[in-house]
């Protein structure tokens, strides 16, 4: 009896050592336990757009240079404000080509009278002629003096063409609608013909934005060129030098003919409105492109991603441990990213607390993401 007494009290002792130990080893499973916040993965309706460094270029652009020689002897706009079709901006000393054209006029005039003293007499002896009544010499050189009148009226008519031109070439015009720049040249400097910029003016509304696409991509650009204006107004926008969206978009305009062999890309042009003047020739600008893609996609927090070697994992809960899943990455839509590949939507997955993860560690979850 007394053995019987000593076998139980031996098993109780076990049993309660046994207890005790797992209780123990319960413990030191849940203090060794990472935290972590967990989110789902969800289906959101993502609109996202591909980024191209550009350049703002003005559609129309000249640069003024004077097409005759002489000193500057008038400058009549404002340096970087709009000028108009036909405005006047510079005077080149008019007095040596105004004489010239003057001269050319009165050349013409008695080209002119020379002619019809010619013809008369020309006509008159053609009559006598007929009666037999005058020398065939006289008629023969008559004809002669008819057709050098002619001739020389021609002349004179090319001499006063040109100086009419250079007369006009003298005063500078606003050749379009436009911004000007500041001038290269002071009032009385000397301008050497077809050699000296004075000053370069530039459209302004609209704008054109140039960018470089992918050979690849011409397809797709080809695609929006020929679809209906409504879509195409919804696929561009652009971002300015300090990262604001520019509030208009823009449309597609122009494709180049060829593929640079260098480099395998080719330029695009878009055209915007740009009534109040945001953009310049030059700027340097960012444009968007809507992507392909956009539409229902898997979406997750980009802080949820971890990166190794160039390679992108999530970690996904499963009960109380998480499990290393190797996903691809799509575009950035703000903090979240879309996932590609890798995930089918639902999974709950580690956020916060990754860096102390690894593939089969325990967890415990603080708090869940919506």
């Amino acid at each position: 009896m007394h053995k019987i007494t000593q076998l139980i009290a031996t098993f109780a002792m076990t049993a309660l050592l046994l207890s005790c130990f797992g209780k123990a080893e319960s413990s030191k499973t849940e203090d060794t336990a990472t935290s972590v916040t967990v989110t789902n993965v969800r289906s959101e309706n993502a609109i996202f757009y591909n980024s191209y460094p550009s350049n703002v270029a003005a559609l129309k652009e000249v640069e003024l240079r004077g097409m005759v020689g002489g000193c500057i002897t008038g400058i009549y706009f404002t340096e970087g404000k709009e000028v108009r079709t036909g405005e006047k901006l510079y005077e080149i000393d008019r007095r040596k080509y105004e004489a010239t054209y003057l001269q050319a006029q009165s050349a013409v005039k008695i080209a002119e009278d020379n002619l019809g003293k010619v013809q008369r007499d020309a006509d008159r002896y053609t009559e006598l002629a007929k009666q037999d009544a005058i020398a065939r010499q006289l008629m023969d050189n008559t004809l002669t003096d008819l057709k050098n009148a002619k001739n020389q009226l021609n002349a004179v008519n090319s001499e006063l063409i040109k100086a009419k031109t250079d007369f006009e070439y003298s005063l500078i015009k606003a050749p379009f609608d436009g911004t000007i720049g500041f001038s290269n040249v002071k009032l009385g400097a000397l301008v050497t013909p077809g050699q000296t910029i004075l000053n370069t003016v530039s459209s302004d509304d609209p704008m054109g934005i140039d960018f470089e696409i992918n050979e690849t991509e011409l397809g797709r650009f080809q695609n929006i060129e020929h679809a209906n204006a409504s879509k195409n107004d919804s696929i561009f926008r652009i971002t300015l030098p300090n990262n604001a969206l520019y509030p208009f978009p823009g449309k597609l305009s122009v494709i180049d003919r060829a593929v640079d062999r260098q480099t395998g890309s080719i330029r695009v042009r878009i055209t915007v409105p740009n009534k109040e003047k945001m953009l310049r020739p030059g700027m340097s600008c960012k444009v968007l492109v809507l992507n392909d893609n956009s539409g229902r996609q898997l979406i997750v927090p980009f802080k949820a991603v971890l990166e190794q070697l160039g390679e992108y994992f999530v970690f996904v809960v499963k009960d109380k441990t998480v499990v290393q899943v190797k996903i691809a990455l799509g575009p950035k839509v703000q903090s979240n990213v879309i996932v590609q590949n890798g995930l089918s939507g639902g999974e709950t997955i580690a956020v916060d607390g990754i860096q102390k993860l690894h593939d089969g560690s325990t967890i415990k979850i603080a708090s869940s993401q919506k």
